[in-house]
C-alpha cells in the first residue's frame, strides 16, 4: 500500500526586513506538525518560502538604493539561516521570483481569463502597502488599517478585475459543508459573518509599479501580489505535473490571523475559477504579543530570534512556542517566563530525569541497561501511562499541539515521581528490583524521546544517544521488555539560566508620536493638552511647553513619548505618557524623529526595549539621557528608530526631561 500523504504549507514571508520571532513561531509549529506526520510513517511534503513581489518590497529596496531582485536575494539569506537554526525541515523553500512559480502564475491567470472571470477597469481607493490590499472606508478603524494602524494611501490605477462575487455562494456552501475547512471555529465563523455581505470584485493587477509577475496578454500590468503569492501552494509542488497530482489538495495551510481573508476567501475563489480542488484545511494561529502588542517589523516591536537561539538553544525556543502559545490563540513572550520554562520543564523535569537514570545505571550496572525482573504494580502503572501514542496522535490531528506537550510533560513528571516513590538509591542489595526500576525508566525515556522528537528534535537525538538507542518512529513506542544497550556518560541536556540584570534603558518603551492637536490647559497657564497619534492608538499628553512653543510650532511634529509611563492626572487632566524634550541654559528643544511613522520603536543598539510593564517617573529619571552634536544619547549610544537617529536642536550635554 502507498504511504498516506500529508502536504503542509506555511505563509510565505515578506523579506522586506529581517525575520522576527513571529516568523519563527509559525515555521516551528508547521515543522512540529510535519515531523509528527513523518513519525506516523506518512509521505510528508512541507513547503515554506518568501513572497518577493509587490509595492512593499519595491519601496523597501528603493529605500536602500537597490534593485528589488538584488534586495530580496540578500534578505532571503536571513530567513533561510533562521529556519536552518530552528531545525525547520521543509522539503522546498519557494521564492515567488522562481521561474517555475512565475510560469504557473501566468498559466492560472490565462485559465481565469478563459473562464470569463476577468475584465478591465479602473480602481480607486485606499491602499495599505503593509497588507498589499485595497480597503473600503468601513474596513478602516479611525481611518487606519486595522492591522498596521496606518492611514492608507489613496491610489488610482488601471486594473483587471476578478469576478470574485461569482463564487460567493459556492464558497459559503463549501465552508458550511466542510467544518474543518477553516479552523479554529471562531475564525470560520468570522469569515461566514463577513460573507453575509456581497463580495466585491477583486483588483488583481497593478500598473503603478512594475515589480511583479507580468500579465501574459498585457505586460503593462503585473499581477496583484496576493494573486501571485497564493499560487505558491501549487507551483511549489510543480503544478500540474505528477508531484501536484500526488500531494494536492493541501492537507493544511498554517497561517496567521491577519491573512485569514486572503486564504479563506480570495484563494478558494481563485481555485474554483481555475477548476482546482480546494485545500482541506486553513488553520489560523494567533500572534505572539509583548505586553498586548503584536510583534511587528513595521511598528518596531521585535525580538531577534537568532539572539535567543545563540543564548538558549533551538529546542528551548521550540518548547516555548509549543507549550506557552496556545494553539489557535494569541500568546505572550516574556524573558522571565521563557527562562522559567527552561529551568523548570526542560532542566528540572526532562534533564533531571535523564541524569538521575543514567547516573544510577552507570553506578550500579557499569553502564549496561539492566535486565528487568518482575514488574510490580507501581511499574505497570507507569508503563501503562507511557502507552499514549494514540492519544497524542488524536490531539495532533486536531492541531492541539499545546495539549499534546502538556500530556507528554505530565508523563515525564510522573517518571520523576516514580523515582522518588521507588527510591532506587536504597536498593543496592536488591539488584533485581533495582534493575527493574532502572529498566522501566530507561524504556520510558526511550519512548518519551520519540514523543518529544517533533517538538525538540535535537534533544530527542541526545536522549536516544545517551541511552544507546536509535531514535524510533511512532510504531516503536510500545513498551518492550528486551531493550539492550550501553549507556553513555551523563551529559547535561539543559543548563539553567539566570536572567541578567536589566540595563536601566531597557525599562523604557520609547515610541514616536505625531502631535495632531493642541489645546491650552484650562487650569494651568504653563501647560498644553496634546492629542498624539501613536500609530496603534491615540493618546492625550499634558506637557509644560506653553512658555517655549506656540501651537503651530508643535502641530505635526514627530516627537518622542515614554509610552509605558504610568498614566497620571495633571491638574485634573489625564496624561497617558510623557513627551520628551531637551533643556539647557533655559532653551528647550523637542526630541524629534520627523521621518519616522507614528508608533515607531525608539531604541539604542544592544538593548531590547521594555514592552512588559509600566514605569514610574522616578524610574525614568534614573536613565541618563543627554545630547551631543544635536543627537540624543544614552551612555555614548545614539537613540534611533529603524530609519533615522533622534535629534534635538540644542547644545551638547542638555538634560532630557
Amino acid at each position: 500500500m502507498p504511504k498516506k500523504k500529508f502536504y503542509i504549507t506555511t505563509a510565505i514571508d515578506y523579506p522586506n526586513s529581517k525575520p522576527h520571532l513571529g516568523h519563527a513561531y509559525e515555521k516551528v509549529i508547521a515543522d512540529i506538525l510535519a515531523r509528527w506526520h513523518r513519525l506516523n510513517g506518512e509521505d510528508v511534503f512541507f513547503l515554506t518560502g518568501t513572497d518577493e513581489h509587490g509595492l512593499k518590497i519595491y519601496k523597501a529596496a528603493k529605500a536602500q538604493g537597490k534593485e528589488p531582485k538584488q534586495f530580496v536575494d540578500e534578505m532571503v539569506v536571513f530567513f533561510k539561516d533562521l529556519y536552518s537554526k530552528l531545525g525547520v525541515s521543509y522539503d522546498r523553500f519557494i521564492r515567488t521570483t522562481d521561474k517555475d512559480h512565475e510560469k504557473v502564475c501566468q498559466e492560472i491567470f490565462k485559465k481565469i481569463d478563459e473562464k470569463g472571470d476577468l475584465y478591465k477597469g479602473v480602481y480607486e481607493g485606499a491602499y495599505c502597502t503593509g497588507c498589499e490590499a485595497y480597503y473600503t472606508e468601513k474596513d478602516l478603524v479611525d481611518g487606519m488599517c486595522a492591522v498596521h494602524k496606518k492611514i492608507p494611501e489613496m491610489m488610482k490605477e488601471d486594473t483587471y478585475f476578478f469576478k470574485m462575487g461569482k463564487y460567493q455562494e459556492a464558497l459559503v456552501k463549501h465552508i458550511e459543508q466542510h467544518p474543518d475547512f477553516i479552523l479554529p471555529e471562531s475564525k470560520r465563523n468570522e469569515i461566514l459573518n463577513r460573507l453575509k455581505e456581497p463580495l466585491r470584485d477583486l483588483s488583481v493587477t497593478r500598473t503603478s509599479f512594475a515589480w511583479g509577475v507580468p500579465v501574459p496578454k498585457d505586460p503593462t500590468h503585473v499581477m496583484y501580489v496576493w494573486l501571485d503569492a497564493l499560487l505558491n501552494y501549487i507551483s511549489g509542488i510543480d503544478y500540474p505535473k505528477s508531484k501536484f497530482k500526488k500531494y494536492w489538495p493541501a492537507d493544511v495551510h498554517i497561517i496567521g490571523k491577519d491573512i485569514n481573508w486572503f486564504h479563506s476567501v480570495i484563494w478558494p475563489c481563485e481555485l474554483m475559477s481555475a477548476g482546482i480542488e480546494l485545500p482541506k484545511t486553513v488553520y489560523i494561529h494567533g500572534f505572539i504579543n509583548l505586553n498586548g502588542e503584536k510583534l511587528s517589523k513595521s511598528a518596531g516591536i521585535i525580538i531577534d530570534p537568532i539572539k535567543l537561539i545563540e543564548e538558549y538553544g533551538t529546542d528551548a525556543i521550540r518548547y516555548y512556542f509549543a507549550k506557552e502559545i496556545p494553539a489557535g490563540a494569541d500568546g505572550s513572550f516574556t524573558q522571565e517566563l521563557f527562562v522559567e520554562k527552561i529551568n523548570s520543564d526542560l532542566a528540572d523535569v526532562l534533564g533531571n530525569l535523564l541524569q538521575r537514570t543514567v547516573v544510577l545505571i552507570q553506578k550500579n550496572f557499569n553502564g549496561e541497561i539492566p535486565k528487568p525482573g518482575k514488574f510490580e504494580s507501581i511499574d505497570e502503572k507507569l508503563i501503562e501511562e507511557s502507552q499514549m501514542y494514540d492519544g497524542l496522535n488524536e490531539l495532533m490531528q486536531k492541531f492541539e499541539w499545546s495539549k499534546a506537550v502538556d500530556k507528554i510533560w505530565g508523563f515525564l513528571r510522573n517518571c520523576n515521581k516514580y523515582i522518588n516513590d521507588t527510591e532506587p538509591w536504597k536498593l543496592k542489595d536488591n539488584k533485581e528490583r533495582l534493575g527493574t526500576i532502572l529498566y522501566t525508566l530507561t524504556e520510558c525515556l526511550r519512548i518519551a524521546s520519540i514523543y518529544i522528537s517533533p517538538f525538540l528534535p535535537e534533544t530527542a537525538e541526545k536522549i536516544s544517544k545517551q541511552l544507546g538507542q536509535k531514535l524510533g518512529k511512532g510504531k516503536d513506542t510500545k513498551f518492550k521488555k528486551n531493550t539492550k544497550g550501553t549507556i553513555l556518560q551523563p551529559e547535561i541536556l539543559f543548563k539553567k539560566h539566570v536572567i541578567k540584570e536589566e540595563d536601566p534603558f531597557s525599562k523604557l518603551n520609547l515610541k514616536v508620536g505625531e502631535i495632531t492637536d493642541i489645546a491650552e490647559h484650562p487650569g494651568a497657564d504653563k501647560l498644553y493638552v496634546l492629542q498624539v497619534n501613536m500609530g496603534a492608538e491615540r493618546r492625550q499628553l499634558v506637557a509644560g511647553l506653553r512658555k517655549y512653543f506656540k501651537p503651530d510650532e508643535l502641530k505635526g511634529k514627530h516627537i518622542l513619548v515614554v509610552s509605558n509611563l504610568k498614566p497620571a492626572k495633571i491638574k485634573d487632566i489625564d496624561s497617558a505618557g510623557m513627551l520628551l524634550a531637551a533643556e539647557r541654559k533655559e532653551k528647550v528643544a523637542l526630541l524629534l524623529a520627523q521621518n519616522s511613522e507614528p508608533g515607531s520603536q525608539v531604541y539604542v543598539d544592544g538593548i531590547e526595549p521594555c514592552l512588559s510593564h509600566e514605569i514610574t517617573i522616578e524610574e525614568f529619571q534614573k536613565v541618563p539621557l543627554t545630547t551631543k552634536d544635536k543627537k540624543v544619547m544614552y551612555k555614548g549610544k545614539i537613540l534611533k528608530t529603524k530609519i533615522e537617529e533622534i535629534i534635538a536642536d540644542i547644545d551638547d550635554n542638555a538634560k532630557i526631561r
